[in-house]
């Protein structure tokens, strides 16, 4: 395994020495217009097109856990919570949930007629945002003191909280008939996005809903991308790689923690209150555990603390989840005379792929430059490099 392990890094030195140094760049544009045009390569509606649209969802999930897991070094095994938030909020504010209310902003002229609360989607959107991002610092708040495994129980915890609330919010009254949740029960008929320059957002032509949520991918790569070279992506590395030396230099610990669960929180609510709309109803039953432990798994396998890892891992992921076993591989064991379907242990692939990755390249698969250098033993010589000609901007304090 060892020399599988160094031939795989020989061959990738020298394909990084034989391409251009421009070429990434290059390649980021092919990617956009690729994902620009996917729509046309498929059906209106059909199981790739959906399948696709869920990974996107995914992939921003991730590039909201990668924040706090991953540059800041925070372990957050609750992340469930913020999807449940953000599918709520659109749950609360665009359908009539609230039947007894009567509240239209900027709405469709069908949902315009209709009773209860009904906001338009960039709004419910904001609201899900500043949601998850104050539930982010609540989470964040107990876990100042603590390391390692406590953070992982405290996070833990709170993602059970949300999820018990969710199923029995409907005994929680708000008052003239009014309940927090409709429990397993679901909250049902959601409003569709609504914009008066663009298509009609209908299940049966799913490409507006892919261009979407693609658009809401973008905007959090942007934001990823710029706060990763800022000041507060700086700190947030500092803290992770040692958090009693970064507080010594003068970073302040309670409000760079704080940025980072409310940051990743709220890109996590972002993608809930999109599958809040696209699946047209708010369940309970939606936010298990087991979807935290899902997300997590995209973050180390695409490669922990690197963007493009992330959202590899995320649209990988869920390709397979969404796409490759339910539509094209579901019957393969019956071709070898087994008597299951690949959907009955797709966990169980998901954990194999991972110590796959793990094994041959623990990294990740698209690693951060840091965590790149510390498997190939090239940090110590880096690290020795830089202090000898230290740089002018060392010294940043957010």
């Amino acid at each position: 395994m060892t020399e599988l392990r160094a031939q795989l890094a020989e061959w990738r030195a020298a394909f990084e020495k034989r391409v251009p140094s421009w070429w990434s760049r290059v390649l980021a544009i092919l990617l956009l217009i690729l994902g620009v045009i996917f729509p046309f390569l498929t059906g209106s509606s059909s199981g790739l097109l959906n399948g696709a649209i869920i990974a996107v969802a995914y992939a921003v999930m991730a590039l909201g856990l990668n924040v706090v897991v991953g540059m800041a070094g925070l372990l957050d095994l609750g992340y469930v919570a913020f999807y449940a938030l953000g599918a709520y909020s659109m749950g609360w504010f665009g359908s009539e949930f609230f039947s007894k209310l009567n509240i239209h902003v900027l709405v469709s002229p069908v949902a315009g007629q209709l009773p209860g609360v009904h906001l338009n989607f960039v709004l419910i959107l904001v609201a899900s945002v500043i949601v998850c991002a104050v539930a982010g610092m609540i989470i964040g708040l107990p876990t100042l003191r603590l390391r390692g495994d406590y953070i992982a129980i405290v996070t833990l915890a709170f993602g059970e909280i949300i999820g018990v609330i969710a199923v029995n919010g409907q005994s929680v009254s708000l008052g003239n008939g009014m309940t927090l949740t409709a429990g397993n029960l679901g909250i049902s008929a959601v409003d569709p996005p609504y914009f008066p320059i663009s298509r009609a957002f209908s299940l049966l032509d799913e490409r507006p809903w892919y261009w979407l949520i693609f658009g809401i991918l973008l905007i959090v790569l942007f934001v990823n991308v710029r706060i990763r070279d800022s000041r507060l992506g700086r700190a947030w590395v500092a803290l992770r790689e040692d958090e009693v030396a970064a507080v010594s230099m003068g970073i302040p610990l309670v409000k760079t923690k704080m940025l980072a669960y409310a940051i990743g929180a709220a890109f996590g609510g972002m993608a809930g209150a999109f599958f809040g709309a696209y699946y047209t109803t708010v369940n309970a039953g939606q936010f298990a555990f087991g979807f935290s432990i899902f997300i997590l798994a995209m973050v180390i396998i695409g490669g922990l603390g690197s963007i493009w890892g992330a959202l590899l891992g995320g649209l990988l992921l869920g390709l397979i989840n969404n796409y490759l076993i339910p539509d094209v591989l579901n019957d393969l064991p019956s071709k070898f005379g087994l008597h299951f379907q690949l959907t009955a242990v797709e966990f169980g692939i998901f954990g194999f792929l991972l110590v796959i990755v793990m094994v041959l390249r623990p990294q990740g698969l698209v690693p951060e430059r840091r965590r790149k250098l510390e498997f190939t033993s090239d940090l110590v010589t880096t690290t020795d490099t830089q202090l000898a000609e230290p740089s002018a901007t060392s010294g940043g304090v957010i």
